[in-house]
């Protein structure tokens, strides 16, 4: 679901990709496309203002400095900033007394690249969102010890879903059509019995208090 339309991902790649793997489909996509001509890395964006001429142009000055520090100015008709709203990582340091003192290292998963740092070591994945559980379970491959830590439950959704099917496949607008029609508690009911068939949450103490209509919409949207 998440190829371009213009350009299929391989077919020999697996339905879940490594983040390596997807790396290397957007290279192949801007080689093919001869985008990388178009593309400046390493280059730092000092200033981004209107032209004086803004109002009739729409043009914007940009200033930029490449790695060897050499400025350059450029106009363009458009400028789109993308940094991601996840560029801010949240560190709530003051949740945890004796952090200070702590001879160990911590860092936000925003920093995490490999899991080889880690390889017989003891780590705390702390966050049981998709990034937490995502690298929890990368970690669980070359620790020697793994530990995820979640202040709450969450229904754990396999990645593949009935037939062998990647389970996204099944977030479409027939599923959301049928979620309009039946009752919310039935339609939860329904999703958590599936979920339940894989692991009983509750024995794993894992059982939320959200039902699980919540966590689709939360997927969904």
């Amino acid at each position: 679901m998440m190829c371009f339309s213009d350009f299929p991902i391989p077919g020999h790649y697996p339905n879940f990709m490594h983040n390596s793997l997807i790396m290397d489909y957007f290279r192949m996509y801007a080689d093919n496309f001869q985008l990388t001509k178009y593309i400046r890395f390493n280059t730092k964006v000092l200033q981004v203002k209107q032209r004086s001429d803004f109002s009739h142009s729409g043009q914007w000055d940009v200033e930029t400095e490449n790695k060897d520090g050499k400025k350059e100015k450029h106009i363009f008709d458009a400028v789109m900033i993308c940094i991601g709203h996840h560029c801010h990582p949240n560190m709530p340091l003051q949740d945890f007394p004796g952090i200070d003192t702590f001879k160990g290292k911590y860092f936000h998963s925003r920093d995490y690249k490999t899991p080889e740092e880690w390889r017989n070591k003891k780590a705390v994945v702390i966050g049981i969102g998709n990034s937490g559980g995502d690298i929890a379970v990368e970690l669980s491959r070359v620790t020697k010890q793994l530990y995820l830590s979640t202040r709450r439950g969450a229904w754990v959704l396999n990645r593949v879903g009935d037939n062998g099917l990647p389970l996204d496949l099944f977030f479409n607008r027939v599923l959301n059509s049928v979620r309009r029609i039946l009752p919310f508690g039935f339609f939860c009911g329904l999703g958590e019995r599936q979920l339940n068939r894989r692991f009983d949450h509750a024995l794993y103490n894992l059982k939320p208090k959200h039902r699980y209509c919540v966590c689709f919409l939360e997927l969904h949207l």
